[in-house]
């Protein structure tokens, strides 16, 4: 097991990764930039050093100066959280370089699933269905055929993206060639890649996505599916376990399949295998997340394990502490992403109150006087709950939201509060068109 690991993160993830490692009796290092001095995760951290300004790219993105700090502080893994440099072949690349444990996936793994191209085309020779679409990068003119034979509506993808970045639906020809440019800037910003794809949309879907676990001794578990069709502006807001909708035998292949995609890649961590599922139970691979999502709590609530603690033990060298038959799903879990919903740069927050009691978790990374800037991603919070089931657990999570009281900021807890009293919500009935431009950040 290591002794000191360095995460190579901030806020919520940094927080959560630093508090296991703790029990763990890892000794942890934080890194920060200079406008999150006063962090939580800076203060949580046993040693913190700062890695340079403000901006992601002088930061949490600044490879040389996690590296450097990494090597002076003498740790022996590097922990990417959620985000930066979580899914970057070239980052793990140099941190097995400079001989330090990067908790993650091998580089070849991240390069190839992380390739939404590539990840399709792996996946398609295993015999898993995947959306009809182009199967290599476009040019607008090119793209802008193929969808005219597929058929509106399509959606523009990112080869190289994820998080929403670089992806928009294209409802006609008129307005493709605007979408698809405005596609192309954005992918470049976000990954220094502008290239595109398209595949055929489907509007009524549900996004499902399994948690899965393997280590380097052949063992492959997963720890059932999550439902995370509530989404704005192709950011999920609302996820929850186990999916209402579809049936024990559909939910026995999807998750087989994730196991099969692990297995065949050679797969060495946790993340998620991810599915488009129609009204009539057809359904489609989109891409895998080579990570640990932001989500991984509601698996944790129902199955009772550790995700970050079993990722840990992964990449020490160790076997995965259950097997298949060990996991045992129980009861209904929810999570609320409560977000920065406004141009509140700078501004100071006022935590009230937070909410508590059986089942309620709160995953955070601010404090009373938190400076909130746009520099970073918009999470403030996540509010989960557990209860036996679905209608006990939505009114779990209305009790636990009233008790959020943030002052000083705007955020997204009121659309919460209407998504989860919601009709549709309540007999789940829904599907990612639902919610997709209701609540924009």
């Amino acid at each position: 097991m290591f002794t000191n690991i360095l995460i190579a993160n901030r806020g919520e993830s940094a927080v959560r990764i630093i508090r296991t490692c703790k029990e763990m009796g890892i000794h942890t290092i934080a890194v920060y930039s200079q406008i999150d001095r006063m962090s939580p995760h800076v203060a949580l951290a046993d040693e913190s050093v700062c890695i340079g300004g403000d901006e992601v790219k002088n930061s949490y993105l600044n490879a040389i100066n996690i590296l450097s700090a990494a090597k002076i502080m003498g740790a022996e893994a590097i922990h990417p959280g959620i985000g930066f440099f979580a899914e970057d072949d070239c980052f793990a690349q140099l941190c097995i370089d400079s001989g330090i444990v990067y908790v993650g996936p091998s580089p070849h793994v991240i390069k190839t699933m992380g390739n939404k191209l590539a990840a399709k085309q792996f996946v398609r020779g295993l015999g898993i269905p995947v959306l009809p679409g182009t199967q290599s990068a476009v040019t607008c003119g090119e793209a802008k055929c193929l969808a005219m034979q597929i058929g509106f509506p399509v959606i523009i993808k990112a080869v190289g993206g994820g998080g929403g970045k670089g992806m928009r639906m294209v409802t006609g020809a008129e307005v493709f060639d605007h979408i698809f440019h405005k596609c192309e800037l954005e992918a470049e910003n976000a990954f220094g890649n502008k290239e595109l794809l398209i595949e055929k949309c489907v509007p009524n879907a549900r996004h499902v996505e399994v948690q899965i676990m393997a280590d380097s001794h052949g063992h492959v578990i997963h720890l059932g599916e999550r439902e995370c069709s509530v989404q704005s502006g192709k950011q999920k807001f609302i996820e929850e376990t186990p999916c209402v909708f579809i049936s024990e035998e559909l939910r026995a292949i999807l998750c087989n399949h994730a196991m099969d995609v692990a297995k065949a890649v050679g797969y060495v961590g946790v993340g998620t295998v991810e599915f488009l599922v129609e009204p009539n139970g057809d359904y489609y691979f989109i891409e895998m997340n080579t990570r640990l999502q932001v989500e991984h709590t509601i698996s944790e609530m129902v199955s009772g394990i550790d995700i970050v603690s079993e990722q840990v033990r992964i990449h020490s060298g160790g076997t995965l502490s259950v097997t298949q038959d060990d996991v045992s799903l129980n009861g209904h879990s929810i999570e609320c992403r409560i977000c920065l919903s406004s141009a509140n740069k700078g501004k100071q927050t006022q935590i009230d109150m937070l909410p508590g009691g059986f089942n309620v978790r709160i995953e955070s990374g601010i404090m009373n006087g938190s400076s909130v800037t746009w520099f970073y991603d918009p999470l403030l919070l996540k509010v989960i709950v557990k209860a036996k089931d679905r209608l006990n657990a939505i009114q779990k999570m209305r009790v636990a939201l009233d008790e959020v009281l943030i002052s000083g900021i705007k955020t997204n807890l009121d659309a919460h509060k209407e998504t989860l009293m919601g009709e549709n919500f309540i007999t789940g009935n829904i599907c990612i068109s639902d919610f997709e431009d209701r609540y924009r950040l």
